[in-house]
Formats: C-alpha cells, structure tokens, sequence
C-alpha cells in the first residue's frame, strides 16, 4: 500500500502531467495564431501597397485640379472686373445724354402742351367774340 507522502507525489505528478498537457495544447494553438496573424499582416502589408500608391496618384490629381480652379477663379475675377469697368463707362457715356434727352423732350412737351392750352384759351376768345 502506498503511504501518504507516495499517494501525495503522486497527485501532484498528475496535476503537473494534466498542466504541462494543457499549457502544451495551449502553446501549439498560440503557434498557429501567431502564423495565421503573420499571414494576415503580410497579406495587409502586400494589398496596403497600392492602395497608397492610388491614393498618392489621386492626392496629385487633386492638387493639378486645385491648381486648374485657381486659373479658373483668376480668370473669373478678372473677367468681373472688365465687366464692372465697362458698366461704369457705359453708365457714364449714356446717362448724362439720356438725362439730357429726357429733360429736353420734357421741356418740348411741356411748351408744346403750353401752345396748345393758349391756342385753345385763343380760339375759344374768338368764338365768344364772333
């Protein structure tokens, strides 16, 4: 039979051949993880590649077409600017003679009209006095 201090050793070399069993398993997964996981970066670190590349060619477009919108906004300002100018000359050129034509045919109505109410005032005195 077996004594207290052999069933006792015993025990613990059971409980330590069931640990080293589980940490074994353990460790063999963790291994295979570990591969997987450096599979996957490898894979990203591949497919990450021109990915930047596109995304560098797309951030130069980009700044060629920011460069083109510029141009594009220049040419619209100077362009309102010429625009502005020439309303401000035609203004100048057409309104002093328009104000002028219009104070002038005011003035021809205005006699014209004039001539008409003596005229009237005058006929209408020679058929009271006939």
């Amino acid at each position: 039979m077996l004594t207290g201090g052999e069933l006792a050793a015993l025990i613990a070399a059971v409980v330590w051949t069931v640990l080293v069993a589980f940490l074994c398993v353990t460790l063999v997964k963790l291994t295979r993880l570990l591969s997987e996981m450096t599979k996957v970066v490898s894979d990203l670190g591949e497919r990450a590649r021109p990915l930047l590349d596109d995304v560098a060619s797309t951030v130069e477009r980009t700044g060629t077409s920011l460069d083109r919108v510029e141009e594009i906004t220049a040419n619209v300002a100077n362009t309102t600017e010429d625009v502005s100018t020439m309303t401000a000359l035609t203004r100048s050129v057409f309104t002093g003679p328009l104000v002028k034509l219009a104070s002038f045919s005011y003035a021809v109505r205005r006699v014209v009209g004039q001539r008409r109410a003596v005229a009237l005032v005058r006929s209408r005195r020679r058929k009271e006095r006939r």
